[in-house]
């Protein structure tokens, strides 16, 4: 098998398999065609066999990496797309070993993830206009990431047959298409219901997506991100918001507000408990919390 037949097996199965979203499967594969291109201007025309690369090439791909002055982050990215990449081949039977054995990527400072306030918030979802189609839409978007902490890919692919109105919860298929239900609060309940009543808005079949553009099309990613970008400075926040943004600020208020990690876990849709971790970060609310009620001379 060539290595850009390998690299079309192995972008459908993260389509198909693990659900990944079209942005993160881009970036795949920028990143194995980056490396292909580096094995051939090497004199080596490997890209006729998946299974041509040795160790020391892919060592050598990251350290020429580090030489041009390429983040740390970029690297690691890159390390861990060759090393899903070759696991996958090992698994299908592509590839006899593992040229990505026993290579460590650079080690990543973990900043800690940026949120807005609860007060902020409001701001921000004030901005969609109230009575057009697009307007509650836009509204029913933001209510919708922050009262459930999905991710983008996770709205975006949103179906009517995953809302159930009366409990006031949905369905959501995550990565891998692990399912999970997200808890949705009053004015999510209400800013969604407000959208999809609209006189202009069409089509509640079960399979039908929720959030549509204007030629009644699945609504994409990038419009999304756009919108809430954009409302963002209009609400005059200092913050850069995205939809990740209100992701973290929904984890970060819901353990604010005395929620348990497990918790938190399960409504993100964590594989692992270190994951969630990162949002055990001290706010100043907390902080001063903690110390109102534990010190003797508050």
């Amino acid at each position: 098998m060539t290595f850009a037949e390998a690299t079309d097996h192995f972008l459908r199965y993260l389509e198909f398999e693990k659900n990944y979203s079209p942005h993160t499967r881009d970036n795949y594969r920028r990143d194995l065609e980056q490396f292909s291109q580096f094995i051939s201007k090497r004199g080596r025309q490997f890209t006729q066999r998946a299974d041509a690369v040795s160790q020391p090439e892919v060592r050598d791909f990251l350290s020429s990496l580090i030489v041009e002055g390429a983040a740390r982050r970029t690297t690691a990215r890159k390390m861990s797309a060759l090393r899903s990449f070759y696991r996958y081949l090992y698994r299908q039977g592509i590839v006899a070993a593992l040229p990505t054995d026993g290579l460590t990527a650079p080690k990543l400072n973990k900043p800690l993830p940026k949120f807005i306030t609860a007060q902020d918030f409001e701001r921000l979802v004030a901005v969609p206009e109230p009575v057009t189609l697009h307007g509650k839409r836009d509204r029913a978007i933001m209510e919708l990431l922050y009262s459930t902490g999905m991710r983008i890919a996770e709205l975006t692919s949103l179906t009517h047959g995953q809302l159930n109105w009366r409990e006031g919860v949905l369905r959501v298929i995550g990565k891998g298409r692990k399912e999970r239900l997200a808890m949705l609060g009053r004015p999510a309940l209400a800013a969604l219901d407000a959208y999809v009543s609209h006189p202009e808005y069409r089509g509640r079949e079960p399979d039908a997506p929720v959030f549509k553009n204007r030629f009644g099309n699945r609504l994409g990613p990038q419009s999304i991100e756009r919108m809430i970008l954009v409302s963002g400075r209009i609400a005059g926040l200092a913050q850069k918001v995205t939809p990740h943004v209100l992701r973290h600020s929904f984890a970060t208020h819901m353990l604010d507000a005395g929620a348990d990690l497990r918790s938190v876990q399960e409504l993100l849709g964590h594989t692992s408990l270190s994951t969630t971790q990162i949002y055990t970060h001290i706010t100043p609310d907390r902080l001063k919390k903690v110390y109102d009620k534990a010190h003797p001379r508050k």
